[in-house]
């Protein structure tokens, strides 16, 4: 069954907050970490040991939401050009259901799945 208007909508209002939220929060790691420069000068190499490790640790965080935002913007576009909730694969449409759980996926649960086991076949 293909999304009507109200659907759309739904998905693009929740779409576009997850972006604003991950926008604004790396926004403030920014912020966070151009302000913490000045401020770390320690003379303890294990205190410096830790705040890098923080820091590589919320830099690998903000590179997961990188690209987590570029889906969101790809399935943003996918509702401007109508073909959200349709599965990039096979052309079926997506089950509500699961757009509900991931609204930024565009497989269907059949060909997922089939991409994943033939992907656990390939790293095997």
């Amino acid at each position: 069954m293909k999304l009507n208007s109200e659907d759309l909508e739904y998905f693009g209002g929740i779409l576009q907050r997850q972006l604003d939220e991950l926008v604004r929060g790396a926004e403030r790691t920014v912020d966070d970490m151009t302000e913490g420069e000045g401020k770390s000068a320690f003379p303890d190499p294990t205190d410096r040991a830790s705040l890098e490790s923080d820091r590589n640790f919320e830099l690998r965080i903000r590179d997961r939401e990188r690209k987590l935002i570029n889906k969101i913007k790809k399935a943003l576009t996918m509702i401007e050009d109508g073909t959200f909730g349709l599965c990039e694969v096979c052309g079926e449409p997506i089950d509500v259901k699961r757009l509900e759980a991931r609204p930024v996926t565009s497989h269907c649960i059949e060909c997922k799945t089939s991409e994943e086991e033939e992907e656990k076949i390939r790293n095997m």
